[in-house]
């Protein structure tokens, strides 16, 4: 499933990403992927997670395979397996018109794209999404919705946005925080008849702050 993460900006979105992949400690509450649980097994949790933080590092000066090649062999990865890896990924993501090319010359598009291939070489059966299509133009964010549907189809995902057309867009089900608070919860149809027909409305029912969708 795709579940879309929702709130307004300083609703505690980031944050609850970062607890859930480990990169900081819960004070309450458990987190667990896939059963197993994240303070107290955070190198078998995390091997079940792909991770596309906000602002995700890229080396500029590498190409799109040798930057894949790159983070696989961080993760271990080594001879046959990389490459196969690296090929999957490209493929999975369409890179392959732009896979020799330097990264400084590739469009927004296409580096989100190559930041996602870096967090599906794992093949992780959880991916974790923070505003994927942050500033992304019309087309743009229509390519990576798109290819957020079809891993869902396979993946469980979970992605943040303040964006509400995502939900629409992307998303079988969905969540809204307010301060660090789950104030609603269900498919986008269920969630658009609590707001009268209207997702903007239930958001702005239900969030302390106004948000233009």
């Amino acid at each position: 499933e795709v579940l879309g993460f929702l709130g307004p900006n300083g609703a505690g979105k980031s944050t609850t990403m970062r607890i859930i992949t480990g990169f900081i400690p819960a004070t309450a509450g458990e987190v667990e992927i896939c059963g197993i649980p994240v303070a107290s097994e955070p190198e078998d949790a995390k091997r079940k997670i792909g991770y596309l933080p906000e602002s995700a590092p890229l080396y500029a000066d590498m190409t799109v395979s040798g930057f894949l090649r790159f983070c696989a062999s961080i993760r271990g990865f080594s001879g046959a397996a990389r490459s196969e890896a690296v090929d999957r990924v490209i493929e999975t993501c369409f890179l392959q018109t732009v896979a020799h090319q330097s990264i400084d010359t590739l469009s927004k598009g296409y580096r989100h794209r190559t930041c996602l291939a870096q967090a599906l070489l794992h093949d992780p059966e959880v991916l974790i999404l923070d505003e994927p299509t942050d500033g992304l133009d019309p087309n743009q964010k229509h390519e990576v919705r798109k290819l957020i549907r079809d891993l869902g189809k396979k993946k469980t995902i979970i992605f943040s946005t303040h964006i509400l057309e995502e939900v629409d867009a992307s998303c079988t089900r969905a969540m809204i925080i307010d301060q660090g608070k789950l104030v609603a919860e269900g498919t986008p149809e269920s969630l658009r008849n609590e707001g009268s027909g209207s997702l903007t409305e239930l958001f702005r029912k239900l969030t302390t702050s106004d948000v233009a969708a």
